[in-house]
């Protein structure tokens, strides 16, 4: 099959990695320090789902999609950063003849929506990642914890696309564990509750995952940003695997936290590498739903300005 992964950083970069040793076609859209220290030695990918190399020239890499309208994919992965969307979608849609499915597997919610607003809902799919991949060096990526399986769906409840398990299929058997699910939404907004209540105040106290379960006063941080992000996401009429917070912070505590300990939140590692955070699709996009649904959101909201705040005071430079 032949793969484009638009935007690869630690984890578009290990699913170029892990398809193309498993034998698939793979072109990746980077950034140049990434492309040059690849077309070198390389790409190396190692961690809790063993290793898997790709021999320089294995990999398609481009800077970007101009100039490449005759190229045909069965599928698009689409893995940049939130506050990329718009523009990597319009890049997207723009590739003339290419009408294959575009696959959002970023982190927080909005993005799958963005999608189907360009492409349409057939076209559009969805997957759910809570593995912590990082890259060590240009050209290595660890894959660090995993606290499940990806799950991948359609931007329609109820059915599961033939193009959807088929993704799950061949990514599975790449080494990545996935499954095809019938409501990638509840997946999704599943995700948003474990990522607003560790990556905002992990970022803002710097510290990892497990430091902020065993921290008293962090729980309590973490119980309200649940119970928020609960509250929102019943407003928005989505739906959950748990009926009540308290079901879930069980699980948060017991299996998840416990699942991905050491990981260091992704928004600390944005704030170190001076890069613009995800805040506004996790904490801010709760808050700024809570606003629009008449539901009371102050701990989300004061955890999205303090990560601004850390963004600003660590001279991050300004979103694109």
């Amino acid at each position: 099959m032949h793969f484009l992964v638009y935007g690869a950083g630690a984890l578009g970069q290990a699913l170029g990695c892990l398809l193309a040793a498993a034998g698939h076609e793979v072109v990746l859209v980077l950034r140049q320090r990434y492309i040059e220290a690849m077309r070198a030695g390389g790409l190396r990918v190692t961690g809790i789902f063993g290793e898997y190399r790709t021999a320089p020239g294995q990999l398609a890499l481009w800077p970007d999609l101009q100039g490449r309208n005759g190229e045909r994919f069965d599928y698009v992965l689409l893995t940049t950063k939130t506050y990329d969307t718009a523009f990597a979608v319009a890049e997207i849609a723009a590739l003339a003849g290419c009408r294959c499915p575009v696959v959002s597997l970023q982190n927080g919610c909005g993005n799958l929506e963005q999608l189907i607003a360009v492409v349409g809902t057939e076209r559009s799919l969805a997957g759910r990642v809570i593995t912590g991949f990082e890259i060590e060096a240009p050209g290595t990526v660890r894959i660090t914890v995993s606290a499940d399986r990806v799950h991948i769906g359609g931007s329609e409840r109820g059915a599961i696309p033939a193009a959807a398990a088929n993704l799950a299929a061949v990514l599975d058997r790449a080494g990545l564990p996935s499954l095809a699910v019938a409501d990638v939404h509840q997946s999704l907004y599943a995700k948003l509750l474990y990522n607003c209540a560790l990556n905002p105040l992990g970022a803002v106290l710097g510290v990892h995952y497990g430091a902020l379960a065993e921290s008293a006063s962090a729980r309590r941080v973490m119980d309200t940003v649940i119970a928020e992000t609960f509250a929102v996401i019943r407003a928005m009429g989505g739906t959950l695997p748990w009926s009540e917070p308290e079901l879930y912070r069980r699980l948060f505590y017991d299996q998840l936290v416990p699942a991905t300990y050491h990981h260091r939140p992704s928004m600390l590692q944005d704030i170190e590498q001076g890069k613009p955070t995800e805040v506004d699709a996790m904490v801010g996009y709760v808050a700024a739903r809570g606003e629009r649904h008449g539901v009371a959101t102050p701990c989300c909201r004061l955890l999205a300005e303090l990560v601004r705040a850390r963004e600003q005071t660590a001279g991050v430079r300004t979103r694109t």
